[in-house]
């Protein structure tokens, strides 16, 4: 019995563990001017050396803006890669690497 119960703990701790590893986050946000309402949502999240976010903004006149990126550690530093789609859909990619040696 008390085997299987510190089993089930140690197990619980683990799982938790995993949950903060796996941190992510969503914002929005909308401001309206004389020219109409803007809004901008983003939302990341971070788990097993990767992290990644997105971001995506409306105009008033339904023209909008989106991007993603990603960070990723490497054994010798980071790789890094962003796309961002304009409001007519073209696109820029970006991508690279540093390293720390």
């Amino acid at each position: 019995m008390q085997k299987t119960l510190l089993a089930s703990a140690v197990a619980a701790l683990t799982m938790l563990g995993a949950v903060q590893e796996a941190a992510a986050w969503q914002r929005s946000k909308s401001v309206t001017t004389w020219r109409g309402t803007y809004s901008a949502q983003g939302s990341g999240g971070c788990a097993y050396g990767s992290c990644q976010r997105s971001y995506n903004a409306t105009g008033p006149y339904g023209g909008s803006v989106s991007r993603q990126g990603s960070v990723t550690r490497t054994p010798y530093g980071y790789d890094y890669s962003r796309t961002t789609t304009g409001p007519y859909g073209n696109s820029a990619t970006r991508s690279g690497s540093v390293h720390r040696y």
